[in-house]
């Protein structure tokens, strides 16, 4: 893409990690149809270089990103992450265009209003904040098949969607905050089911069963789920390197309370995955894997390394 790219299909991205490259790599490929194409910043050029290779365009500034596009993606961890990007003369919103700022990190409902409220002052306007949390993970990002969880003002959702759609599918699902919302309802899902896959891998290895034929026979019935199809190799190879990191889960944990409080809901499973993820991480186990609740759950025995018994061929019958 060159100067004489259209601003209006060209998307600016913030955040080129796990989640992030591959979104703005799928949404490179469809824009380039259209004269624009994705602008991208960050700390180091260098680490970037594979993905400009590929079509994405590097600028220095964050200021020249608000310039040259007509909507940012932001993929940090967390709005403090946003902040420092903000402001100065280099800042995003020391741009002199209208701009759209698309936060498709998971963050709390109640901080991504109150930075669409700042936002709007701050510019008189000109800068409107949307947030478009995705899931589907690593697989869904390479894949473009994300769930995109949109909310903001109807006329900003309209802006972004044309930049969304091509890695996955985007709803708006009202106002801003409304995604961040439909995030935490998507995470505390998540995090049960995860929670729940290591207890059961736990139990049935302990118990003498193949783990491997378990789970795919579970992944037939009411116990499947796209966490199961995903996450089955890691459980029964007690693979827990990094993908999707569990202190991460835990924080998004932390949002899903808020809105709890906010709401007045009295909830149940929410409080005990939350207390897990808390102290999974306590426990030293944050940058691994979701499946690393496996080995938590494990460890809760008192010996992580206490090894299954041996089968000793079919199990009894019980005769009712």
């Amino acid at each position: 893409m060159d100067e004489s790219g259209s601003r209006s299909a060209t998307l600016g991205v913030l955040g080129l990690g796990t989640m992030g490259a591959p979104m703005a790599l799928h949404a490179s490929r469809a824009l380039a149809e259209q004269g624009g194409g994705v602008v991208v910043t960050g700390r180091s050029r260098e680490r970037v270089v594979p993905l400009l290779a590929q079509g994405l365009e590097w600028v220095e500034r964050p200021r020249d990103l608000a310039n040259r596009a007509a909507v940012v993606l932001v993929m940090l961890p967390d709005l403090p992450d946003l902040e420092p990007l903000l402001v100065g003369e280099d800042g995003l919103l020391a741009g002199d265009a209208p701009l759209v700022l698309a936060v498709g990190s998971t963050v709390s409902p109640t901080a991504v209003r109150a930075l669409a409220d700042r936002v709007a002052a701050a510019t008189a306007g000109r800068v409107t904040v949307i947030d478009c949390p995705v899931s589907g993970g690593e697989e869904g990002a390479r894949a473009a098949t994300l769930s995109i969880l949109v909310g903001g003002p109807a006329e900003a959702v309209a802006v972004a969607m044309p930049f969304l759609r091509p890695m996955g599918r985007a709803v708006h699902l009202g106002p801003v905050g409304a995604g961040s919302v439909a995030k935490a309802c998507n995470q505390l899902i998540v995090g049960a089911t995860v929670l729940a896959l290591a207890e059961a891998s736990v139990l049935a290895e302990r118990s003498g069963l193949d783990l491997g034929v378990l789970l795919d026979l579970l992944a037939g019935g009411y116990a499947g789920s796209r966490m199961l199809e995903t996450r089955k190799r890691r459980f029964v190879e007690h693979d827990h390197s990094p993908s999707g990191a569990a202190k991460y889960m835990a924080k998004d944990l932390g949002f899903a309370a808020d809105v709890a409080a906010a709401t007045g809901t009295r909830t149940v499973q929410l409080d005990a995955v939350r207390a897990a993820f808390d102290g999974l991480v306590a426990a030293g186990y944050g940058d691994q894997d979701l499946a690393v609740a496996q080995a938590f759950i494990a460890e809760r025995r008192g010996g992580a390394g206490v090894a299954p018994p041996q089968r000793a061929g079919p199990m009894p019958q019980i005769v009712l």
